[in-house]
């Protein structure tokens, strides 16, 4: 019963401690943006004081939150696991890749079960039809591809264009002719919007992503090229025909607008029609009194790039378009500065100048720049290995430009940007270049831009090369860690770049563990890592603890050559293992198996090294073995090498020989001295 008359009173009290300018002037209401509140956590010591703690409010501007606001903020607070693999990996423990060629074949998988599903859900719609994502997401719905209008009206054409039904389509439009009916201007040029989109063909289901698997010997060497081929080839090998049904509804429209032309336009280009053709088609259109947009003039630029002329010809021209754009009033966007670059590339040192114009006129009107506006600039002057020393100093320009910026996709070649940049830092071999690259790479949501698998590769194995090259060596394991397998899974050459790091720092004890990495991601058949391990190991003397961790390393190497993968090329053992093993093998004290090894090379017929037989010579020595002394004679003999004579003698001063050790020695330097006359009376 209280609580009427204490809100009564509230009311009241509250509205006389308003102040003045909360008050609209001219009216009796009040403000709604004022409020009141105390400058202390207490209430005023005495009633009735004059309380000042007043202020406007002024309410924010209301913000429109992107459906996944919410999860992008989740996203945010968690960093990427160091320790772990690539999330795109982690479906199953037993299916995580560990090498580049297991991650190809696992990424491959993985989209052709993504078709496969693909596939089913649109062959059996009406079994998928319930949408519990939230917020929804159209590609996860099925699609509809059958056509329900069966007769033959307008109508029943806009759903085939609709579907994407090419032939269909145009079989349609046909009948339609046929018949007598005329088909409205705006249809006509939807389904030449079709026939130019793909070229006059059906467009592909999208289960090309399939291809066979490679080997790292070709994935290394194609990776650089993967980025030319794809731009030398288009739509799945499309090409533009003569006569095609786009040409022949194009000549049957009795009558034509701007739409009209453009679409053809853009269709001749984007399918590499003779580029002739789409500017004699162009000319059709400004004699008609029509206007190209902005995208048609993109696909003129690029097609008069592809004529055959000069290249300050084929720049004038560009020019004279560019003009043409400006008397049509057609404002160029980002893709026309964008086109010009590209088509710079191909004009080599005669495009500098030009891509250097084009670049402050985008600036100065006021359109900003793409990653993919560098990358066609990045390529046109650093398109060798060793750039002259203008293009050089090009490149800290733009990277001062761009640090600590956050790009957004505005071009399909963003993504190659990193790629390029991280290319010229190698060339350059400037690491504090690397490091401002790859800081712009982290910036933000940037690191989307890095690309797909193989282009992921190819930059972090370029920067990973150039650490190894110029790093201090404990900076460039802590990379190491942080880098591998969790973002990229390393080349062979990337563990030989890293060996000859801790060759140069003097940090052989990594090298076992180094090897312990390198059967994890599937090198152990790489004949020349194990061999850079095995020489970097046996090469010097080291202390009796390290030596026989080095021999465990040599016979897990001795292991994979014992029983070769199948991908080893040669079934028969090198020279150069043979001797680093045997050499390990003595220094850590393991005698037997260094003798076994010494066998190999006589059933293997490779030669020995002069160390080697001189440390078989000191361990039979020290083991009082005059018998094993004669036996590395005896091998030494086998090959008639010249350092013979000085291990007989050293047999003979080092060892208490029996007279039967004394004759078979004698005997050995007989055959030896036999076979001298020999080779001396055949010369």
């Amino acid at each position: 019963m209280a609580a009427g008359p204490f809100v009564r009173w509230l009311r009241g009290h509250c509205r006389l401690c308003l102040p003045v300018i909360g008050r609209q002037a001219g009216s009796s209401g009040w403000a709604p943006s004022c409020r009141f509140f105390s400058e202390s956590a207490t209430l005023p010591k005495v009633e009735g004081a004059d309380v000042t703690g007043f202020e406007e409010v002024v309410i924010p501007k209301r913000k429109t939150w992107d459906k996944v606001a919410v999860l992008q903020a989740l996203a945010s607070t968690v960093n990427r696991d160091t320790t772990a693999a690539p999330y795109t990996f982690q479906d199953d423990p037993y299916l995580i890749p560990t090498s580049s060629v297991e991650s190809r074949s696992f990424l491959l998988a993985k989209k052709s079960g993504e078709n496969a599903a693909k596939f089913i859900i649109n062959l059996h719609p009406k079994y998928f039809q319930k949408d519990k994502a939230e917020p929804h997401i159209p590609c996860l719905m099925p699609e509809y591809f059958e056509p329900q209008i069966e007769d033959i009206s307008e109508a029943a054409l806009k759903e085939r264009i609709k579907l994407k039904r090419v032939k269909a389509s145009v079989d349609m439009f046909d009948q339609l002719l046929q018949a007598g009916t005329t088909v409205s201007l705006e249809t006509t040029n939807s389904l030449l919007d079709l026939l130019c989109y793909y070229g006059d063909q059906e467009p592909s289901a999208d289960y090309h992503f399939q291809q066979s698997e490679k080997s790292e010997e070709v994935e290394e060497a194609t990776e650089e090229k993967t980025e030319k081929s794809k731009k030398a080839g288009h739509q799945l090998g499309v090409t533009w025909r003569a006569n095609n049904n786009a040409e022949r509804i194009f000549v049957l429209m009795p009558e034509k607008n701007a739409h009209s032309y453009c679409t053809m336009i853009r269709g001749m280009v984007k399918h590499r029609a003779p580029p002739t053709q789409a500017l004699n088609l162009y000319a059709e259109l400004l004699n008609n009194r029509l206007h190209a947009d902005v995208h048609t003039f993109n696909s003129l630029i690029e097609a008069t790039a592809m004529t055959n002329e000069k290249f300050d010809e084929k720049w004038n021209n560009i020019l004279e378009l560019l003009k043409q754009m400006v008397a049509q009033k057609v404002k160029p966007n980002l893709q026309t500065f964008n086109t010009i670059l590209k088509c710079l590339r191909r004009f080599y040192a005669f495009g500098k100048l030009p891509a250097l114009q084009t670049l402050r006129e985008m600036k100065a009107i006021g359109t900003e720049p793409s990653l993919a506006t560098y990358h066609y600039i990045i390529q046109l002057f650093y398109q060798h290995e060793g750039p002259s020393k203008g293009s050089s100093l090009l490149i800290y320009d733009i990277m001062n430009e761009l640090s600590g910026k956050k790009f957004s996709p505005r071009d399909p070649d963003d993504d190659m940007f990193f790629q390029s940049a991280i290319r010229v830092c190698s060339s350059l071999k400037d690491l504090e270049l690397a490091y401002q690259v790859h800081g712009l790479l982290n910036t933000g949501d940037n690191r989307k831009f890095i690309g797909r698998d193989h282009r992921r590769n190819y930059y972090y194995s370029k920067f990973f090369n150039l650490l190894c090259l110029m790093e201090q060596i404990d900076i460039t394991l802590k990379w190491y860690k942080d880098l591998i397998p969790s973002v990229f899974f390393p080349h062979s050459q990337t563990l030989i770049d890293l060996l000859q790091a801790l060759d140069v720092a003097n940090r052989l004890e990594v090298i076992p563990q180094i090897w312990k990495d390198s059967k994890e991601y599937g090198h152990t058949f790489r004949s020349d890592l194990k061999e850079e391990i095995l020489m970097l190991m046996a090469r010097d003397h080291h202390p009796p603890e390290l030596q026989v961790v080095f021999a465990d390393c040599a016979a897990d190497i001795k292991a994979t050559y014992e029983s070769p993968d199948t991908r080893q090329t040669a079934p028969d053992w090198p020279a150069k293992p043979l001797n680093c093993i045997a050499l390990l093998f003595l220094r850590a004290g393991r005698t037997q198996e260094a003798w076994k090894m010494l066998g190999l090379f006589r059933k293997h017929n490779k030669i020995p090294r002069n160390e080697l037989l001189s440390e078989f010579l000191d361990s039979a020595k020290a083991s009082h073995s005059p018998a094993q002394a004669i036996e590395v004679v005896r091998l030494a003999r086998a090959f008639s090498l010249p350092v013979c004579e000085g291990l007989t003698q050293r047999v003979l001063v080092d060892f208490a020989l029996s007279p039967e050790q004394k004759k078979a020695l004698g005997h050995l330097t007989a055959l030896a001295s036999d076979c001298d006359s020999d080779i001396s009376e055949g010369k």
